[in-house]
């Protein structure tokens, strides 16, 4: 058999996921979404599309989530 360089390649297609946020919790997100408007000169319509980048974000620096995958990896 031919080991080819690539091997599988993962499903990255979005997966649509439905979530009810606290009301304190969306007039945040929206607030942030218009703060970021005017930082970055962009108009955010849809303050829902930021959930993504921040969730990513916040496990991208949680240290403790990061330890604790390398080590369910390694085993």
């Amino acid at each position: 058999m031919t080991r080819l360089k690539l091997s599988s390649i993962p499903d990255d297609r979005p997966v649509k996921v439905t979530i009810e946020l606290p009301a304190a919790v969306h007039r945040d997100l929206v607030a942030y979404a218009e703060v970021l408007g005017q930082e970055t000169d962009q108009t955010i319509a849809d303050p829902t599309k930021l959930v993504a980048p921040m969730l990513q974000r916040f496990m991208t620096t949680d240290r403790a989530f990061s330890r604790a995958r390398r080590q369910t990896k390694s085993r």
